[in-house]
């Protein structure tokens, strides 16, 4: 077994066996904030199309950290921290804004939107009294910035000089599948966020898990948006941190989930507006739905027609937040911006795919808090991290722990 800095051990058996305990112990979950989200790996912070301009900017996280990013007047993406030099404060309390500079509200101190410090109210005091010694230098003391890449509209950050290049980090074929997505300039179509009652991980484990989704939720089995017999592959980078899960919209019309009695197969459910499915084969590949999950935060999704970014922000051992922003793209006709909102009922805290996905995780935390030496049994489809063409696995699981361990040091 490897034993952590805090005495956790991992089993013998490698990533074949979760320990419980990564799901509810604080100290691992504090030092999963220093090692992966405040280490060398890049976390998703927004789109280029939230930064439409310069001058504008846009309040986010990298994991518990609060971070802004901007279009500075020249047009370059930066990130910095979302903390004031002074006290500690949030310089942007709001989720989005446009401006030259940002002023702390607590004691007015301003900052350009490279994220430094260009003015201290009243330095010098007032009548020569009171005031900043000249010796004081609260510069030292300014937001901490990122390095920034944006990737086919994507905007990443991390606050290592040591992580790779992002497009060396996601890995050739994750970044394939990435632009596949991403094929032209974006329009977003709107925004929402859930709090999941549960470890971070544990959402992140559900994107990467291609066997769940035709058991679990009864909309893609039901309705054949995504069932393990249809054709599709299972892509994991040499990290074993990036993913993608493909599946061919093409079905056989086959019954073994009703003939195997799964609950996920209702042949009575109907729906009364059929046209919520009318979809394009917009890609020209005939793939269906495509899922990319990328270590640490981010997700990427088509499923049909609706497009989305799903952003993983820690805010607990036990408590995570997911937000999600819907998309198009700028030359997209009035027919099919009206086909990708209607879709986007299928996803997000109330969708009809999406809804069970807020509820798993946090059955799995109630379940496992009492049993923090036990382990979950993560074996399907053997051991390894390849790639495939079989979804009935835990590849992309086994992938993510791998990528875990090894930030982590366990």
């Amino acid at each position: 077994m490897n034993r952590s800095r805090h005495g956790r051990e991992w089993p013998a058996e490698g990533i074949t066996r979760v320990p419980y305990w990564a799901y509810s112990d604080e100290e691992i979950y504090a030092q999963e904030q220093e090692r992966i989200f405040r280490g060398p790996s890049w976390s998703f912070l927004c789109l280029e199309a939230e930064l439409a301009k310069p001058n504008t900017w846009r309040a986010t996280s990298l994991g518990e950290m609060p971070v802004v990013v901007a279009r500075d007047d020249q047009g370059v993406l930066r990130a910095f921290e979302n903390r004031c030099a002074h006290r500690g404060a949030l310089l942007c309390l709001k989720d989005r804004g446009e401006d030259r500079k940002i002023v702390c509200v607590y004691h007015n101190w301003t900052y350009d939107l490279e994220g430094n410090l260009t003015g201290v109210a009243f330095r010098r005091g007032i009548g020569g009294k009171g005031g900043l010694p000249e010796d004081c230098r609260p510069e030292t003391q300014a937001p901490r910035k990122l390095r920034v890449a944006a990737l086919a509209g994507l905007v990443f950050g991390t606050l290592s000089p040591t992580a790779p290049p992002l497009e060396t980090y996601l890995g050739g074929e994750i970044v394939k599948r990435i632009r596949r997505v991403m094929r032209a300039p974006v329009r977003v179509l709107g925004s929402y966020s859930q709090i999941v009652r549960s470890n971070w991980k544990l959402y992140l484990e559900n994107v990467k898990d291609t066997y769940h989704a035709s058991l679990l939720h009864t909309f893609f089995t039901t309705f054949r948006l995504a069932r393990l017999t249809q054709k599709g592959a299972l892509i994991i980078n040499d990290s074993g941190g990036g993913h993608a899960s493909l599946t061919m919209a093409a079905d056989s019309g086959g019954r073994e989930y009703e003939q195997a009695g799964m609950r996920a197969a209702q042949d009575w459910l109907k729906l009364e507006a059929p046209e919520l499915l009318q979809s394009v084969d917009e890609f020209g590949d005939g793939c269906g739905v495509q899922i990319v999950g990328v270590f640490p935060s981010f997700v990427l999704q088509q499923i049909r027609n609706s497009l989305a970014v799903r952003r993983i922000v820690p805010k607990s051992v036990e408590r995570t937040e997911l937000i999600w922003t819907a998309f198009g793209f700028e030359d997209d006709s009035p027919e099919l911006t009206e086909m990708r909102l209607r879709q986007a009922n299928l996803i997000g805290p109330a969708g009809y795919v999406s809804m069970e996905d807020g509820a798993a995780p946090g059955f799995v935390q109630r379940a496992v808090v009492a049993a923090p030496e036990l382990l979950s049994l993560v074996e399907m489809d053997g051991s390894g991290i390849s790639s495939s063409e079989n979804k009935v696995s835990e590849a992309a699981v086994r992938g993510m722990w791998h990528a875990w361990r090894e930030q982590m040091g366990i």
